[in-house]
C-alpha cells in the first residue's frame, strides 16, 4: 500500500487519479542551492473543511458543493454533494484524546499478538518503542526457540525460524559470534501497519480469523461508535471488529485502493487522523474518474460507507515541514515527551477502524 512511484514523463499513461497523485507527492527540487529543499505545489483546489467550519460557524454559509448533514452529533458533520456515503467531521477529537491515541498507536497497538509489517522479517516484536526509546538494538538470538507465531502463521515470510530480541549495543560485543543488529529506532521509523482486532491477511487479502488476536480495546470501540453514529443506518450500531493502524514519514504515501474486504458496506470505515497534516484524495469508480484533495489535520475524522465504500481514496501527501504540518498544539502536550515529540514532529499516524461481518 507504501511506495515511491517510479517518473513517468508521458501522462497520458496514468489514469486521472496517478496524475492526482503525481501533482501533490512529495518531490525535492534538484536545482536548489538548499539541501533537499521541497518542490512547491499549487494547494488552491485542495477543500479545506477546517475553513468551511470556520465558515459555517462565522456566517453559516459554504460553498456549494459542501453540504451539512442532518445528524444528532455534537458538532458539525460534513458531507458532499457528489459524493453520497462521504462524510467528514473537522476537529472531532480533542487534544488530549489526539494523544492518547497517538501513545496507544506507539506502544499498545504493535504489540504482540498484534501484528505489524515486521512479523514478516522478525516474527513478532514486544516493546518496539520501549527499546527505541532505550536506543536498544534487535539482533537474532540463537538461543530463543521460534515461536508457534512464526511457524504456523507465517510470521517469518521464507521458511526462516530465527528469533530475535532486543538488547544493549554494547553487549553484541560479548557475544561470541557476530551479528548485524538493528536500531530499534530504525524499526519505529520503518513501522508501516499494525492491526488490531481480527487479523488481516496482507498475502491473502482477507481476514484470517484463524490467527491470534485480542479483541479491540473496549474504549477505542466506544470511541469508534460514537464517531461512526451519523453513517450508521438508522436504528442500527456500528460493530468494531477489525482496525488497521498506518504509519507515515516524510515522503510516504497510501496508493489508491479500495477497502473492499468487509462484508456489509453499508457501515462505515471510521478513520481517525493524527499528527502531521496529510492530503486526502476521494476518487470514483474508477481510477479514470478525477479525485477530490482535501486537508485532514490532527483530530480530523472522516468516514465512508454506502456508494462512498466503492470509492477509490489514498494519501499522497503528508506535510512534516514546521509551516505547513500544523501540530503546534500536540508539541506543545508532548513537550514532556521527548520520544513522541521527536516522532510525531514528522509522522502521521491514521487509526481506520472497521466492522468485518
Amino acid at each position: 500500500m507504501y511506495g515511491s512511484y517510479k517518473a513517468v514523463t508521458d501522462d497520458t499513461d496514468r489514469t486521472e487519479f496517478r496524475k492526482t497523485e503525481k501533482k501533490y507527492k512529495l518531490y525535492y527540487d534538484q536545482n536548489s542551492k538548499r539541501k533537499k529543499q521541497p518542490k512547491q505545489v499549487d494547494l488552491s483546489e485542495v477543500l479545506d473543511f477546517k475553513s468551511f467550519l470556520d465558515s459555517y460557524h462565522k456566517n453559516g454559509e459554504l460553498p456549494p458543493e459542501i453540504v451539512v448533514v442532518d445528524c444528532r452529533f455534537d458538532r458539525p458533520v460534513f458531507g458532499l454533494e457528489s459524493q453520497p456515503g462521504f462524510y467528514f467531521i473537522p476537529g472531532a477529537l480533542s487534544v488530549d484524546e489526539q494523544c492518547r491515541w497517538i501513545r496507544e498507536s506507539l506502544m499498545s497497538f504493535p504489540q504482540p499478538p498484534n501484528r505489524t509489517n515486521h512479523n514478516a522479517i522478525y516474527g513478532p516484536i514486544s516493546d518496539l518503542f520501549i527499546a527505541a526509546k532505550e536506543r536498544k538494538v534487535l539482533v537474532e538470538d540463537e538461543n530463543m526457540p521460534a515461536s508457534s507465531d512464526s511457524v504456523s502463521n507465517g510470521c517469518v515470510g521464507n521458511g526462516d525460524t530465527r528469533r530475535w530480541s532486543f538488547c544493549e549495543e554494547d553487549s553484541i560485543l560479548l557475544r561470541g559470534k557476530p551479528c548485524k543488529p538493528i536500531s530499534a529506532s530504525v524499526l519505529l521509523r520503518k513501522l508501516r501497519w499494525s492491526t488490531l482486532g481480527l487479523q488481516f491477511d496482507w498475502s491473502k487479502r482477507n481476514y484470517n480469523v484463524s490467527l491470534p488476536h485480542n479483541k479491540i480495546p473496549d474504549e477505542l470501540c466506544q470511541f469508534a461508535k460514537k464517531l461512526a453514529a451519523p453513517a450508521m443506518p438508522v436504528g442500527e450500531e456500528f460493530h468494531p471488529e477489525a482496525a488497521i493502524v498506518n504509519y507515515f514519514a516524510s515522503g510516504d504515501t497510501l496508493g489508491g485502493h479500495l477497502d473492499d474486504m468487509e462484508a456489509d458496506w453499508s457501515k462505515p470505515i471510521v478513520s481517525m487522523s493524527l499528527g502531521c497534516k496529510a492530503i486526502f484524495l476521494l476518487g470514483g469508480k474508477s481510477r479514470e474518474d478525477p479525485p477530490l484533495a482535501m486537508f485532514l489535520r490532527s483530530g480530523d475524522v472522516v468516514l465512508m460507507a454506502g456508494e462512498a465504500r466503492e470509492c477509490f481514496h489514498g494519501v499522497p501527501r503528508i506535510f512534516t515541514d514546521k509551516e505547513n504540518a500544523e501540530i503546534t498544539t500536540l508539541e506543545l502536550h508532548f513537550c514532556d515527551e521527548n520520544d513522541i515529540l521527536e516522532y510525531i514532529r514528522t509522522s502521521r499516524i491514521n487509526i481506520n477502524i472497521r466492522q468485518v461481518f
